[in-house]
């Protein structure tokens, strides 16, 4: 039923996405309606691949520090460690529970945040950063990789949000795209520059935490 579940949110996104090429002016519901659609197909993808109730507690617990980091750094703009949290839990955990963290954190940060139209975008773009972590978890186990990757991923993850903004509530032309990116630009910066100095910090520390937890979680005891 999951699997039902997951190709028929990804038939509503493609409808969703089709909606928002014909009636551009219906982009903000359409681009809301694709996020919501994705972001069900998503659940449906990690409940197939979800292990142990005790793995599920520490994707949840990981999913809860990176919600409360970002709230604890909502003082100072735009950085968070929601992204070095789900990119490390992906190279750690593997790309399913890299992507659950990151979904999860937007989600449950945005309670206290305030949720809104973007919530699902936000889910979408972390839960991809943690599962970009999985995929390519042999190149980020080293400190100076992953803390690039972080820091290229701050920029992508405010473009993700800038060109739903654009779409949703802004002319459709290059020119405005340019304004609206080119007004975020330093709170940008500051979001990649706060990931790359947490991961430098942190990161490969962190990974090796949840590499020793989850050797203890996936252990096979042999009775001879």
């Amino acid at each position: 039923m999951s699997r039902v579940a997951g190709l028929g949110a990804l038939a509503a996104a493609f409808v969703a996405a089709a909606w928002t090429v014909v009636s551009p002016d219906d982009a903000a519901l359409a681009l809301l309606l694709v996020a919501g659609a994705l972001v069900v197909a998503g659940v449906s993808w990690l409940e197939n691949g979800m292990g142990s109730s005790k793995e599920l507690v520490l994707i949840a617990t990981l999913a809860a520090a990176a919600a409360a980091g970002r709230v604890l750094f909502a003082a100072v703009p735009n950085v968070q460690p929601v992204t070095v949290i789900a990119v490390v839990s992906g190279v750690a955990l593997g790309p399913r529970a890299g992507a659950a963290v990151g979904g999860l954190a937007a989600l449950v940060s945005n309670f206290y945040l305030g949720q809104g139209a973007y919530t699902p975008w936000q889910m979408l773009a972390w839960g991809g950063c943690g599962l970009l972590g999985g995929l390519a978890a042999p190149l980020l186990r080293h400190r100076v990789p992953l803390a690039l990757t972080c820091f290229a991923l701050g920029f992508a993850f405010d473009a993700v949000l800038d060109f739903w903004e654009w779409l949703s509530f802004y002319p459709h032309t290059w020119q405005a795209f340019a304004a609206l990116y080119a007004r975020g630009i330093w709170f940008d910066f500051a979001h990649a520059s706060g990931n790359l100095v947490l991961a430098l910090v942190a990161g490969p520390e962190l990974r090796r935490l949840l590499e020793r937890y989850a050797r203890r979680l996936r252990a096979e005891i042999a009775w001879v």
